[in-house]
């Protein structure tokens, strides 16, 4: 008998094996038998419930006593979460304005007392003006004064002492720098009104006599008179406005009248040459050179301000100078500048 060779006898033995698999009845590999029903998948285990709840409010707080009871319908809370301490409610009523006291608390200290061992600074007190400075000034028109508008600058308030030795108050009412003239009114009658030359023209030599306060404080308190010449018919540098004069004036004649031996007034007494300066130029002090605006700049600023001037004819001869002098006294006054 013959024996077939290896390899022929492992191929039968592999058909045989394949052809048992798919007879009828046998399972297609993996695949279930025909008409077998598939098996429902294995379900899952249980799995821990994630809370739905809301994270706590700030303030919430794990309580070391164990789980708070649980809401039906809600997830479980993690182990060891209480709910939230009640925070307590905040006052809702404003605070009481600055300065006022309310109940249970302290009221604050008045304006005077002191605070923390701090003293109260004591009131400011107001200073009463006092006198900066002074200057001469005479009546032109009722209740109407004439002087310098730098006798009056910068003045809070101004008061007038009469020939009475009464003080009245003076109030500004006008003013022109250029021509160096102010006017003021006061309540009070202070005295008869000077009258101005009528005439424009004023003659070179022509005696004058000037009456003011000149220096007070220093010389007497009364008026002072002096006389002496119109030099020339222009002031400093050809000043058209005023006249040049040798009568002797000080500080404080500022605002004064000049007057001719009729008792007319022809000017305004406003400053005089600074010998000092002059002397540093020339080398020379000059001696009585004195300026007085003119009494035409003079009735020409009371008309721009609706002052009326009491002009006259001179009168027929004239007079000395005490008897100007006399004159003048009822009308000049002695101007005190406050601030």
């Amino acid at each position: 008998m013959r024996f077939p060779p290896p390899i022929v006898a492992a191929a039968c033995l592999l058909a045989a094996g394949a052809a048992g698999a798919q007879q009828p009845g046998g399972g297609l590999g993996n695949l279930p038998p025909p008409g077998a029903q598939f098996a429902p998948p294995p379900r899952p285990g249980p799995q821990m419930v994630l809370p739905r709840d809301k994270p706590p409010p700030l303030g919430g707080a794990f309580d070391p006593r164990g789980p708070a009871p649980q809401t039906p319908g809600f997830a479980a809370p993690p182990q060891g979460f209480r709910p939230p301490v009640p925070m307590a409610a905040l006052p809702r009523d404003k605070p009481p304005p600055l300065g006022a006291a309310g109940p249970g608390t302290v009221p604050r200290p008045g304006p005077g007392a002191a605070i923390a061992g701090i003293q109260p600074r004591p009131p400011i007190e107001r200073q009463a003006p006092r006198q900066v400075s002074s200057g001469t000034g005479f009546v032109v028109a009722p209740r109407q004064i004439m002087t310098n508008q730098h006798v009056a600058e910068g003045c809070t308030s101004m008061r007038a002492r009469l020939h009475t030795g009464q003080e009245i108050a003076a109030s500004l009412i006008a003013s022109d720098r250029e021509r160096d003239l102010a006017l003021l009114r006061t309540d009070a009658d202070p005295g008869p009104a000077l009258s101005f030359r009528r005439a424009a023209e004023v003659r070179r030599g022509e005696n004058v006599v000037t009456y003011g306060f000149p220096l007070a404080g220093l010389l007497s308190s009364g008026p002072t008179l002096t006389t002496g010449d119109v030099s020339a018919l222009a002031g400093i540098g050809d000043n058209a406005r005023q006249i040049q004069i040798s009568a002797p004036v000080q500080q404080g004649n500022s605002g004064g009248p000049l007057l001719d031996l009729r008792g007319q007034v022809v000017g305004v007494i406003v400053s005089k040459l600074n010998a000092q300066r002059v002397a540093q130029a020339t080398g020379d002090i000059p001696q009585n050179v004195n300026f007085a605006v003119k009494h035409t700049e003079a009735v020409d600023f009371m008309r721009e301000h609706g002052v009326q001037p009491q002009l006259d004819d001179p009168p027929a001869g004239q007079r000395t100078a005490a008897e100007i002098g006399d004159l003048a006294h009822a009308s000049t006054v002695f101007l005190r500048c406050l601030r």
